[in-house]
C-alpha cells in the first residue's frame, strides 16, 4: 500500500471506458471511518481498511489530511502508520500537539520471543507526536489489553476499558485464579466452560465469559494505570467531564444484568472511584453519553422498554443524578429515529455519536430519511429541528470543530448506490446558518482512497420506487439491467428494524452487471419511517412484510420492468428470514437463496448471542416457552414442505447470531422432501460474512451468489447447477 493517497479529484477515465464490476474489486478498496478533526480544525485523521496481501484478512492504518483556512483539502492525505495490523481510534490530544490511537503492533514491533499471536494484551494504546518528528510509542501494558479510551480535557490522563483486573500480568493471572501449567505424562487442565449467567458469548468474538470491561485512568506521562471501577455489569464508552473530575460511562443494572437488556450512564469520580447514576430507569436503555460544554448536563441516546427497542431519542439529564429516575427527552416531538443502522457491504457501519455544539445549545446527530441517512441538529431548549444536509447518500460517521469566528468545520464519511465512501468536509457558519450549497453543507471529497476503482468501474444509479399498502408507503429502490422487462432479483435486508437506502452494495452494482435487475424495499419494520412503521411488524414478521415486498415485485412487473418469468428472491439474517416465508408461501420465483437465515424462531431466540434475551418478549409479545405455537406458526420451518423454488442455503459456520443448525434444519426437511436444495456452508466466518468476512470468502460469496442467479435467470436454466469445485468437493 503507498504512502501517499491520490488527492480527491473527479475521475480521469470516460464513462465510456468503464467496465463492468467484479467480485474481486473488493480487495482493491480502501474504506476511511472514524474520521477526528484536530482542535484548531487545521487537519483530520481518519481510519483506513485495506485487504491484507494474502486476502485472507485487512490491515488498518491512520491517514492524514491536512486543511486550508476554506476547510479544503490541502493537499493528497498522508500515512501516518503501518506497523501494526490494525491501527485505528485515533484521537487528537487537546493541544493537537499528539495522536493517540489503538494498535495490536506490539509483537511486530516489540520482539518477544515465543509471545502468542492470540495474546489478549494485544492492543494496547499509542502516542504518535504531531509537533515534532517521532515514532509512535506505546502507552499501556494492561494484561488484557484495551478496547477504547479517551482523553482528559488537560491532556494528561487517559481513561481506558480494559477487561484487566489488574495492572500487571502477575496479579491478573492471580485474579484469574489460573490453573496451574500441563505436566508432561500428566492429563491436561480443565478446559471446560461453566456459565451462571447468559450473555456469554457474543457473534464475532465466540466466548466473552470472564471478560468484564472495567473503567482504568492512565497517567499520559508514566503510563501508570489505574482501575477506577468494579461494576458488575462492567463499564464502556468513557466521556470526560469539561473540569476533568468525572467521567461518564454505560453500564447495565447491579443485579442479574444478563436477564434484562437495560443500560443505564454513571458518572464516576477520577478522585476516589465514587459512582452516581445519572440515567437510571428501570426499564431505560440509554447509551452515546456526551458531556454539555457547563459540565452540568449530559446528552445521550436511549429511552424506555419496549419502544426503545425501535426508536432511540435524544434525553437531557443533570450531571448531579438529581434527574437519574427521569429525564427530559428532547426529541420526542418529532418522527425522528438517531442511532438507525443502513446497509451497506461496502461502507463500515459506526456507533452513533451526539455532537454538542460550542455554546451547548444544540446537538449535531445522524438519522435516516426516505433512505437517506442524513446529519441533523436539534435545539435543546426549544426542540427545534433542522435538517443539515439533503442529497442521496449515506453519511455513516461524522465528526466536527469549532473554528471560532469561521463556525463550525464538519468531516463525515460519505457514500452513494454509484460512489465508494470518502471522507467530506462541510462547514456550518459561525451564526449556526446552514450554506446553501451541495447537500446544505457545502460537502466536499477530501479523500480520494478509491480513486482508481471509481475511475475503472461503471455503477449502475438506482431508480426510487414507492407503493402503497394497507395505507403505509412502501419505498423501494430498482437499479435496472437494461431496457425493458429483465430478469429480476429481490433483495430483502435484516434486523428486521434496519434499512436500506441510498447506499453502495456492491452485490447489487454486480448483479445488475450480470443482466438481473435488483429490486431492493425497507417493508413494515424498517428504520428511518417513524415509530409505528417500525414497530408495524411485531408479532408478524412474515405475512405483513411479504405483502410489502411483494407489492412491489408486483408493481416492477405491471410497469414493464421485471419480467414474471425469470424473478429471483434473496436475503440475509432476518431478509433470509422473509425470503424461506416467501418461497414456503408464494411459488413465482424461479430460484432464491437464504442466506444466514432465521427457520425456527424458537432456536433463534435461546441459542448463540440471543440466547434467554428479552428480544422475543417485545417482538412477539412472549417469551418462547410461554406461547410456543406463535413461534412455531410464523416459523418458515413449519412451512417448508410447500417449499418448491430451487434453494440455496447459505450459512457461516461460526454465526452466534443465527446459529447455523437453522440452515441445517431446513435443508434437512427439505432434501427429505426431495426439493431441489443445496446448502453453502463457509468456514471460519460469522453472522458478518458479507460485510466484514475474510475478504477471500466474501469474494467467493458473490462469486456463487451471482452464478446461481444467473443460471437459473439468465440461462433459463431448471434444475440446479453443477456442484462448484472447491477443496472439499469429491
Amino acid at each position: 500500500m503507498p504512502d501517499a493517497a491520490p488527492r480527491a479529484s473527479p475521475p480521469a477515465a470516460s464513462e465510456a471506458a468503464r467496465r463492468a464490476p467484479r467480485p474481486e474489486d473488493l480487495y482493491r478498496m480502501r474504506i476511511p471511518t472514524d474520521p477526528r478533526l484536530a482542535p484548531d480544525g487545521r487537519s483530520l485523521v481518519c481510519t483506513v481498511q485495506h485487504v491484507a496481501p494474502g486476502h485472507d484478512g485487512y490491515r488498518t492504518s491512520l491517514w492524514r489530511v491536512a486543511l486550508a483556512g476554506d476547510g479544503s483539502a490541502d493537499g493528497a492525505p498522508e500515512r501516518l502508520t503501518s506497523a501494526g495490523r490494525h491501527d485505528s481510534a485515533a484521537r487528537f490530544s487537546p493541544d493537537g500537539t499528539m495522536l493517540a490511537f489503538l494498535s495490536d503492533r506490539r509483537t511486530a514491533v516489540e520482539e518477544e520471543p515465543g509471545a502468542p499471536k492470540d495474546r489478549e494484551d494485544q492492543v494496547q494504546v499509542h502516542l504518535l507526536p504531531l509537533d515534532r518528528p517521532g515514532e509512535a510509542r506505546r502507552l499501556t501494558d494492561l494484561p488484557r489489553g484495551v478496547r477504547e479510551f479517551a482523553w482528559s480535557p488537560d491532556g494528561r490522563q487517559l481513561a481506558v476499558i480494559s477487561s484487566s483486573r489488574a495492572a500487571d500480568r502477575a496479579a491478573d493471572d492471580r485474579a484469574r485464579r489460573r490453573l496451574p501449567e500441563a505436566i508432561p505424562g500428566k492429563p491436561p487442565p480443565s478446559d471446560y466452560w461453566f456459565f451462571d449467567k447468559l450473555g456469554f458469548e457474543y457473534n464475532g468474538a465466540g466466548v466473552t465469559f470472564g471478560q468484564t470491561p472495567q473503567l482504568w485512568v492512565v497517567d499520559v506521562a508514566t503510563g501508570a494505570a489505574r482501575r477506577l471501577t468494579n461494576l458488575p455489569a462492567g463499564a464502556v464508552s468513557p466521556a470526560w467531564s469539561p473540569d476533568g473530575t468525572r467521567i461518564a460511562a454505560i453500564t447495565g443494572r447491579s443485579r442479574d444484568d444478563d436477564l434484562l437488556s437495560v443500560a443505564r450512564i454513571v458518572a464516576v469520580e477520577v478522585a476516589s472511584g465514587a459512582v452516581t447514576p445519572i440515567a437510571e430507569h428501570p426499564e431505560g436503555l440509554f447509551f452515546a453519553p456526551a458531556w454539555l460544554p457547563g459540565g452540568d448536563e449530559i446528552v445521550a441516546l436511549g429511552g424506555d422498554l419496549p419502544h426503545v427497542f425501535y426508536r432511540s431519542d435524544i434525553w437531557r439529564f443533570r450531571a448531579d443524578g438529581s434527574e437519574a429516575a427521569t429525564g427530559r427527552v428532547v426529541s420526542a416531538v418529532h418522527d425522528i429515529m438517531p442511532g438507525s443502522s443502513m446497509n451497506s457491504d461496502t461502507t463500515i457501519g459506526e456507533d452513533p455519536r451526539l455532537i454538542p455544539t460550542p455554546d451547548g445549545t444544540a446537538v449535531l446527530f445522524l438519522a435516516p430519511i426516505e433512505g437517506a441517512m442524513e446529519l441533523w441538529r436539534i435545539k435543546l431548549g426549544s426542540a427545534a429541528l433542522e435538517r443539515l444536509t439533503e442529497d442521496r447518500h449515506y453519511l455513516s460517521s461524522v465528526a466536527a470543530a469549532d473554528m471560532g469566528r469561521d463556525g463550525l468545520r464538519i468531516a463525515a464519511v460519505r457514500s452513494t448506490p454509484t460512489e465508494l465512501p470518502e471522507v467530506h468536509l462541510g462547514r456550518l457558519t459561525a451564526g449556526g446558518r446552514v450554506p446553501s450549497a451541495r447537500g446544505g453543507l457545502g460537502l466536499a471529497p477530501a479523500t480520494a482512497f478509491n480513486e482508481a476503482v471509481a475511475a475503472e468501474v461503471e455503477l449502475r444509479p438506482a431508480v426510487e420506487r414507492w407503493v402503497e399498502v394497507e395505507g403505509r408507503r412502501i419505498q423501494g429502490w430498482l437499479i435496472p439491467a437494461g431496457d425493458g422487462p429483465r430478469p429480476t432479483i429481490l433483495q430483502i435486508h435484516g434486523g428486521p428494524h434496519t434499512l436500506y437506502g441510498w447506499s453502495l452494495m456492491w452485490e447489487f452494482q454486480l448483479l445488475a452487471a450480470s443482466g438481473m435487475s435488483v429490486l431492493s424495499t425497507n417493508p413494515r419494520g424498517s428504520e428511518g419511517y417513524g415509530r409505528d412503521f417500525n414497530e408495524a411488524n411485531l408479532a408478524d414478521w412474515g405475512p405483513g412484510p411479504m405483502r410489502d415486498v411483494l407489492a412491489h415485485v408486483d408493481a416492477a412487473v405491471a410497469d414493464g420492468l421485471a419480467d414474471p418469468t425469470r424473478l429471483g428472491v434473496t436475503g440475509g439474517s432476518y431478509g433470509g428470514y422473509l425470503t424461506s416465508w416467501i418461497v414456503a408461501h408464494d411459488h413465482r420465483f424461479a430460484t432464491a437463496i437464504t442466506c444466514r437465515s432465521v427457520n425456527d424462531l424458537q432456536m433463534l431466540m435461546l441459542t448463540g448471542d440471543l440466547t434467554g434475551t428479552d428480544w422475543p418478549k417485545y417482538e412477539f409479545g412472549a417469551y418462547t416457552w410461554e406461547q410456543p405455537e406463535l413461534f412455531r406458526a410464523q416459523s418458515p420451518l413449519t412451512h417448508a414442505a410447500n417449499i418448491r423454488t430451487p434453494l440455496l442455503i447459505q450459512h457461516s459456520e461460526q454465526d452466534l447470531r443465527t446459529t447455523i443448525g437453522q440452515a441445517e434444519a431446513l435443508f434437512a426437511v427439505l432434501r427429505r422432501h426431495r426439493r431441489p436444495v443445496r446448502m453453502m456452508r463457509v468456514p471460519g466466518e460469522s453472522h458478518e460474512l458479507t460485510r466484514s468476512g475474510t475478504p477471500f470468502r466474501r469474494v467467493e460469496n458473490l462469486v456463487q451468489v451471482r452464478d446461481w442467479f444467473s443460471h437459473f435467470l439468465v440461462a433459463g436454466k431448471r434444475t440446479l447447477p453443477r456442484m462448484p469445485r472447491t477443496r472439499h468437493g469429491e
